[in-house]
């Protein structure tokens, strides 16, 4: 059992200072460079999923040194996309996905892609994830972005009991501190990728460990 009450102020602190050697999460690392609109981080989101970050943080940036608009995506073809974000997964769907993303923006929205959940999550390719990460980065919205880091680490701290990333969405909307929302994944993607990991998760030095209740946790380093 843990020997300290969790306390998510504390938990956020210890976080900050757990994740600042590492690489920063990819949304975050490219609005740090400067992009940060909210087609920039839809459009990378959509490259991102089930990529490294390692590869789609270059690849999003080649695609965006030629057409980080939905104004200069049209005018690529969706061959052209996909020879810039070869090297990330199914990049041959998610280029046609690009490109019918920007052509949309264009006809239906005069080239400016609204900050608008419901029209996020109605592009082909765009689950809640990216839309809440887009809208969290982009717009400045409080969004919590749930990923296979957030689902796994929230719920071996014990902070929320569910099976699936939507599930927990739900549950850290009623329980997380608003101000947190946007930070939560910022921060729990470096800490269960390099931390928290999925198989032996590094415990024994983890600053977290005196509040977690270890859930699931059978081997650990």
């Amino acid at each position: 059992m843990p020997s300290q009450p969790f306390d998510i102020d504390c938990v956020m602190q210890r976080l900050r200072e757990a994740v600042a050697p590492y690489p920063k999460a990819a949304m975050f690392e490219l609005a740090e460079q400067g992009y940060r609109s909210p087609f920039e981080q839809l459009i990378a989101c959509v490259i991102s999923i089930r990529t490294y970050d390692e590869v789609s943080l270059p690849v999003s940036r080649r695609l965006f040194e030629r057409a980080n608009t939905p104004a200069a995506m049209v005018y690529l073809t969706p061959n052209e996309i996909d020879q810039l974000i070869q090297p990330c997964t199914y990049h041959e769907p998610k280029s046609k996905q690009i490109w019918d993303i920007a052509d949309r923006i264009m006809k239906q929205y005069h080239g400016e892609l609204p900050c608008d959940y419901d029209v996020l999550v109605s592009f082909t390719g765009v689950g809640p994830k990216c839309a809440n990460l887009a809208l969290g980065i982009g717009c400045g919205q409080s969004r919590i972005s749930v990923d296979v880091h957030v689902h796994r680490v929230t719920n071996r701290w014990g902070y929320v009991q569910t099976r699936t990333p939507e599930k927990t969405l739900a549950a850290l909307e009623q329980k997380l501190p608003q101000t947190y929302w946007v930070e939560l994944n910022e921060l729990l993607v470096p800490f269960g990728k390099h931390i928290c990991r999925g198989n032996f998760p590094r415990c024994s030095t983890c600053l977290l460990l005196e509040m977690c209740q270890q859930v699931g946790v059978t081997a650990h380093h």
